[in-house]
């Protein structure tokens, strides 16, 4: 069996721990040094595709249409979300760790065929959630693969943008009928209300890690009513 071969190692912010970049023959892995494991895989990114498609199942014709990406990992839910949308379309892809994008840019990139060396692409190097506390832009979608979802495991200020302030910001960030597609590993019915409270209408999609087969992971669809209203 072929061994895996560390590429690089990178420090996530604020003690969150350490990620591993390995390489054995085209298989890539991203783990969290540790009890945690592995987090990405480059065979398994059903569900990163599954994200991008319902959270721009809309806007394939929308000329100039503008969707954040929170999260780059291994490019495949960028990668889904240039597919999905139009050659008019600008996408922001936010990732806190320069080391995750410097990989992107090497080896990595070619699992997703390079989403970062489409024009149509801007990386903001930095926190999504400081981004949607001072960006004034208005946002067609808002797409997180972010930590683990609702139930975060390796940035503790992640924890913001899956409360109800954080949620609320989220849907002013949105333009009307705009949608915020969120990737979990799992169900949270908690969270479901909280998306409902911050007046978002909310539909939840099971999906496979892989087509047909693999872990179950859970994506939240929350839109935003082209009338916003003080309660969903």
């Amino acid at each position: 069996m072929i061994p895996w071969k560390k590429l690089g190692i990178a420090q996530i912010p604020n003690n969150g721990g350490e990620l591993q970049l390995s390489q054995r023959g085209e298989e890539f892995s991203i783990r969290l040094s540790g009890v945690r494991g592995e987090l990405m895989n480059s065979r398994i990114f059903n569900s990163e595709q599954v994200l991008a498609e319902l959270g721009c199942a809309e806007l394939k014709d929308k000329a100039d249409a503008h969707v954040l990406v929170g999260g780059l990992g291994m490019g495949y839910t960028l990668a889904a979300t240039l597919e999905a949308v139009a050659s008019t379309a600008k996408v922001t892809v936010a990732e806190l760790i320069p080391e995750v994008v410097v990989w992107n840019k090497g080896p990595l990139g070619e699992c997703a065929k390079n989403p970062l060396q489409d024009p149509r692409t801007e990386v903001y190097l930095g926190d999504v959630a400081e981004l949607l506390k001072v960006e004034i832009e208005k946002y067609d979608a808002i797409l997180l693969d972010v930590d683990n979802g609702p139930e975060g495991l390796t940035h503790s200020d992640n924890n913001w943008l899956y409360s109800q302030s954080g949620l609320e910001t989220i849907f002013e960030a949105l333009k009307p009928e705009g949608i915020l597609a969120i990737w979990s590993a799992g169900a949270d019915s908690m969270f479901t209300i909280r998306l409902k409270k911050a007046r978002f209408k909310v539909s939840i999609h099971t999906v496979r890690a892989r087509v047909g087969k693999g872990s179950r992971h859970t994506i939240f669809i929350a839109q935003r009513p082209w009338r916003s209203t003080s309660s969903n």
